[in-house]
C-alpha cells in the first residue's frame, strides 16, 4: 500500500502526537474515563455506558464489554498517542484474564501496558493513602475498602445483588419494589395511596405488574438502581421512602464497622453516587457509626486517578 506525506507550507512537520495515559472508571450504571498527560496532568475526560464484569459471561456482555472499549480506543486515540491503560471494573477478579488480554488488543498495546483491578482498589486510592483510612463506595453496589501498608486490599460487602449490596442503589429500588407489590398482593390497587409506589410507577412507565416484571427482568442493574432516585424524590412525603433510605444508611454502617472490628477504628469516608440522593442516607450512617470515628464525604474521581496512575508508567520524553 502506498502512501504519501504532505508537509505543510513551511516543509515542517506536524509536531508529533502526545504520549498519554488512559484511566477508566467502569460502574454498572456509568463509565468515566479521563487522559493524562506524561506530567500527570489531566487533559480530557467524559463518559459512557456501564458495564460490570458479572456481564462478561453471556453473549450479550461480551458484546457490550466489546463496543464499550472500542470506542474509548477511538476516542482516546482521537486525543493523542495512547501508552499506557488503568482500569478499574465493577466485580472484576484476578482470575478473568481473559478481560486483561482482550482490552490490551482493543487498545492495540502490549499486555504489560494495561493495567486492571476492580473498580473499588483505584477508588481508595485517589481518597486515602494505604493504610489510613476505610472506603464506603455505593452506587449500583455497595462495598467497604481498605488498603493497608503492605497494599494489600481487604473488603467488607461488595457481594452482588443477588446476595447483598445493602445500602446501595440497586438494594433501594429492590426494598421499594418489594413494599409496593406485597402491598398489591394483600390490598389491589394500594399504588393509588402510596407516593412511593406512584413515584417508581412513574419511572418505569406503568403500575401493571408486566410491565415491572419486563423492567426487572429485562433492563440492566444499573437501570433498576436508579429506581432510588424514585425512592428519594417522595421520602420527604413518605414514610415508607424515609424509612427505606434511614436503613440504607445503617446497611453502609455496617460495612464500615465490620472492617473497624477487623483492623481497628480509622476514619471513614462516603463515596458514590447514593450518598446524593439525600441526606437522610448520610444521617442515618453517621448515627449507626461508633462517636469516636470520624466521617466525611467525597465525591471521587477514580478516573482522575486511574489516569494519573496510568501517566505514571509512561515513557518520560525529552
Amino acid at each position: 500500500m502506498n502512501s504519501e506525506i504532505f508537509l505543510p507550507e513551511s516543509g515542517e512537520l506536524p509536531p508529533p502526537l502526545p504520549l498519554l495515559g488512559l484511566g477508566i472508571d467502569t460502574g454498572g450504571t456509568q463509565t468515566r474515563w479521563a487522559l493524562a498527560n506524561q506530567q500527570q496532568s489531566v487533559v480530557v475526560s467524559g463518559t459512557a455506558e456501564g458495564f460490570t464484569a458479572l456481564q462478561f459471561g453471556t453473549r450479550e456482555g461480551k458484546t457490550a464489554f466489546q463496543h464499550l472499549f472500542a470506542t474509548l480506543a477511538a476516542t482516546a486515540r482521537s486525543h493523542g498517542e495512547l501508552g499506557y491503560v488503568k482500569a478499574g471494573i465493577t466485580g472484576f477478579s484476578a482470575e478473568q484474564a481473559q478481560l486483561h488480554h482482550m482490552i490490551a488488543r482493543i487498545f492495540e498495546l502490549p499486555d504489560a501496558c494495561v493495567s486492571i483491578s476492580n473498580d473499588i482498589e483505584i477508588a481508595y486510592l485517589d481518597i486515602f493513602s494505604p493504610g489510613s483510612g476505610y472506603l464506603i463506595y455505593a452506587g449500583t453496589g455497595s462495598i467497604a475498602a481498605y488498603i493497608d501498608e503492605n497494599g494489600e486490599f481487604h473488603r467488607a460487602g461488595g457481594r452482588g445483588y443477588l446476595i447483598d449490596d445493602g445500602g446501595s442503589g440497586y438494594w433501594i429500588a429492590r426494598e421499594a419494589l418489594q413494599y409496593i407489590w406485597r402491598n398489591e398482593d394483600e390490598q389491589p390497587g394500594y399504588w393509588r395511596q402510596s407516593r412511593l409506589a406512584q413515584s417508581i410507577f412513574h419511572q418505569i412507565g406503568s403500575h401493571d405488574w408486566q410491565r415491572t416484571k419486563d423492567f426487572v427482568y429485562h433492563r440492566s442493574r444499573g437501570d433498576i438502581g436508579k429506581l432510588a432516585l424514585g425512592v428519594a424524590a417522595v421520602a420527604s412525603q413518605d414514610t415508607v421512602a424515609a424509612d427505606i433510605l434511614w436503613r440504607a444508611g445503617q446497611e453502609l454502617a455496617r460495612l464500615a464497622i465490620s472492617l473497624c472490628h477487623r483492623y481497628g477504628p480509622r476514619p471513614v469516608v462516603l463515596s458514590g453516587r447514593v450518598q446524593e440522593l439525600h441526606p437522610l442516607i448520610t444521617e442515618s450512617l453517621r448515627k449507626h457509626l461508633p462517636s469516636e470515628i470520624s466521617l466525611r464525604q467525597s465525591t471521587c474521581q477514580a478516573h482522575f486517578s486511574a489516569a494519573r496512575l496510568a501517566a505514571k508508567q509512561l515513557p518520560i520524553t525529552t
